[in-house]
């Protein structure tokens, strides 16, 4: 087990989890709906969690954390202002904006637990696999959500 490699894969799911946070962030303030509101806030609250487990493991191998978020995090943030304000809030944009963030940090996810499992403690990987299963639950959600809302305006259209 490498600790400084350890620390490093730690610290770039921390830096994830914290566009994901700010991502949420942005989301709950362009939904109007309470369930879209609540959907938010529950998946900000789940890397809030996180966030905090992986700050725990960085600082228990003596590792500086890392703070920020990354630049394409930003840009993605961006995107999904510009994209749900020239829509007017719709709730397909946001959810689909949504989808595109949760599947490219499942995929990150992915990533540093294949890249890293040697690198990695029992427990770290462990806890890893957890916040995987959480990750890929909330965008379960999300497109479950997507998904209705779509049928529904399918079906408003043959009508």
């Amino acid at each position: 087990m490498n600790n400084s490699k350890s620390i490093e894969a730690l610290n770039s799911l921390i830096v994830i989890n914290n566009d994901r946070i700010a991502g949420y962030k942005t989301a709950e303030a362009e939904a109007d709906e309470t369930d879209l509101k609540m959907l938010f806030s529950d998946a900000m609250q789940n890397s809030l969690d996180f966030k905090k487990e992986l700050m725990h493991e960085v600082q228990q191998l003596g590792g500086e954390i890392k703070e920020g978020t990354l630049t394409s995090g930003k840009i993605f943030r961006v995107w999904m202002d510009i994209k749900a304000e020239l829509t007017a809030n719709s709730r397909v944009t946001i959810l689909d904006s949504c989808v595109f963030g949760e599947n490219t940090i499942i995929e990150s996810y992915e990533d540093v637990i294949r890249d890293n499992r040697d690198d990695l403690s029992l427990v770290q990987n462990q806890m890893l696999a957890r916040q995987l299963t959480v990750l890929k639950s909330d965008c379960n959600k999300i497109k479950h959500l997507l998904n209705a809302i779509l049928k529904q305006e399918k079906q408003s259209e043959l009508e």
